[in-house]
């Protein structure tokens, strides 16, 4: 069995399977209706069995200039270049210097939004001429075939979430953290969450079972903790929004948690909250990459430490972040009157948590400093 073959049940699509995966998506009628939707809006519900024809045509147009992800990737470059020009006040980065051309590193990074916590640290790399990274997945993120279709096109490798029992467990945990590895000390960069899921209430923190999880492959080979880490070339990443398009719904969220001492999603709510984060106002983004952590570890929670002082350290705050805290002396007369305006808007039983998520990375920021 080859190593090729070994993942290719959670891999992103090698080149020569680009062109069958977007026929796929093509014939995909929720894909195309999708499409037809976002495009057209209300000319569906008279249209629509004139609209889908069409835009099949189109797609099969452009298809036959699509045959690498490369170009996939850089098809998205463009969508990119529009968001940020729409949802964004700009988008900065910093640590640039920390990285090498050729280098593959496991960026661990804070995460807030599904879609565009990868998506800036690939457009800082791709604008910096750096290689862009393999995306680690939720399989709970990917219950339609158009979304597995078109999240391993964009480089995305699966995390078998719903995997079930010890055995099958320990297996999808063996083969993840073999992916991870392999690509890393092949020169592929990978991106993954600091931990399951997102930072509802902006407390930014690395679960050591995600670090656990990178070594399993290397307690196969028997290489001490320290140095098998070590080679994977570990850079935390702090993403700092401005403005999270999606935090009245996570407030609500965490609110019903702390009243019913549960939340259930909606079917689509993960889609929508995609949706949301893509297209919702953000205000200034700000990348900011650390250096590679070498050494000061010996076991997960050690290693864990660091990686959440590099985050919490090299955050970037906003005015809003100051103002939720109660440090008004950061924030100018028209921020703090915006930001006034914004917690308006919140319903009131959420305000507390609303404010709070913003002032977490303030906490965190000082105990670093």
């Amino acid at each position: 069995m080859t190593e090729v073959d070994r993942f290719a049940d959670i891999r992103p699509y090698h080149d020569d399977e680009v062109p069958a995966a977007i026929e796929r998506l093509i014939q995909d009628d929720e894909f195309i209706g999708a499409i037809a939707k976002y495009r057209f809006g209300a000319l569906m519900s008279g249209f629509g069995w004139a609209l889908r024809p069409l835009i099949r045509y189109f797609l099969r147009r452009k298809r036959r200039h699509v045959t690498t992800v490369h170009q996939v990737q850089m098809g998205v470059t463009r969508y990119m270049s529009r968001m940020i020009a729409t949802s964004t006040k700009g988008v900065t980065f910093s640590g640039i210097e920390h990285l090498q051309q050729g280098q593959g590193y496991l960026f661990v990074s804070n995460h807030r939004d599904i879609a565009m916590d990868p998506a800036f640290v690939n457009w800082g790399l791709h604008t910096h001429g750096f290689e862009t990274v393999r995306i680690a997945i939720g399989d709970n993120l990917l219950r339609k075939p158009c979304a597995t279709e078109l999240m391993k096109l964009n480089k995305s490798f699966i995390v078998k979430r719903s995997a079930k029992g010890p055995r099958e467990m320990m297996k999808a945990l063996g083969e993840l953290s073999a992916y991870i590895g392999q690509s890393v000390h092949e020169g592929h960069s990978i991106w993954i969450a600091q931990r399951e899921g997102r930072a509802k209430d902006g407390d930014d923190k690395t679960d050591p079972a995600i670090l656990k999880m990178f070594y399993v492959d290397g307690k196969k080979q028997k290489i001490p903790f320290a140095d098998y880490m070590r080679s994977l070339n570990i850079v935390p990443v702090s993403i700092s929004y401005e403005l999270d398009p999606t935090d009245k719904a996570k407030a609500r969220e965490l609110y019903e948690k702390s009243v019913n001492g549960s939340y259930e999603k909606g079917e689509f709510e993960d889609i929508e909250s995609i949706v949301a984060g893509i297209v919702g106002q953000k205000g200034r983004v700000h990348v900011a990459f650390g250096a590679p952590i070498r050494d000061g570890f010996e076991d997960p929670d050690q290693l864990a430490a660091l990686i959440d002082k590099a985050v919490w350290g090299n955050y970037r705050l906003f005015p809003g972040n100051y103002l939720a805290a109660d440090v008004p002396d950061r924030a100018s007369t028209l921020e703090q009157a915006a930001f006034l305006t914004r917690q308006s808007e919140v319903p009131e039983e959420h305000k507390a948590i609303w404010r709070a998520m913003y002032a977490k990375p303030v906490e965190n920021a000082g105990k670093v400093r």
